[in-house]
């Protein structure tokens, strides 16, 4: 009994702690935040050119490329913790899928709406549709592989 609600307890702090990462990211400053994603684009644009030398790779395209796919996979990977945890908790089937989903685009708006207040951020409905995606995808492999396994 004890193990199983330690299970559960330690499954929901993930999903908070992956909420409080997303938080903090959001709370870069515009600036910031730009310095983080230009840093990621250009080591990926070099490991590219090394690989590929005569590939002429657009920086600032390819920058909104993985600033917009960095919203998807880090939903992607909230959807998972948080239909973990709420099987953890006993609700299973459609029901946890669906109450997850909710859970993951109510904490994209609410994302949103945080950046709206912070400087030179703003907050973009295309980014809860991304964050939203990316959470249905996550929930989606979550099952799939759940459905496999068994």
């Amino acid at each position: 009994m004890w193990n199983k609600k330690l299970v559960i307890y330690l499954s929901w702090g993930i999903v908070f702690l992956w909420m409080g990462t997303i938080f903090l990211l959001s709370a870069q400053p515009a600036q910031q935040s730009a310095g983080l994603s230009n840093g990621i684009t250009a080591t990926v644009i070099e490991t590219i050119e090394k690989i590929i030398p005569d590939l002429s790779v657009n920086q600032d395209a390819f920058n909104h490329l993985v600033r917009k796919n960095a919203h998807f996979f880090a939903y992607f990977l909230l959807g998972v913790l948080t239909l973990n945890a709420i099987q953890r908790s006993g609700i299973h089937g459609l029901k946890s899928a669906s109450l997850a989903l909710g859970i993951c685009i109510l904490y994209a708006i609410t994302d949103e709406i945080h950046q709206l207040f912070v400087p030179g951020r703003s907050g973009e409905i295309r980014d809860v549709l991304i964050d939203s995606a990316g959470a249905f995808v996550g929930i989606g492999v979550y099952r799939l592989i759940n459905w496999r396994w068994r």
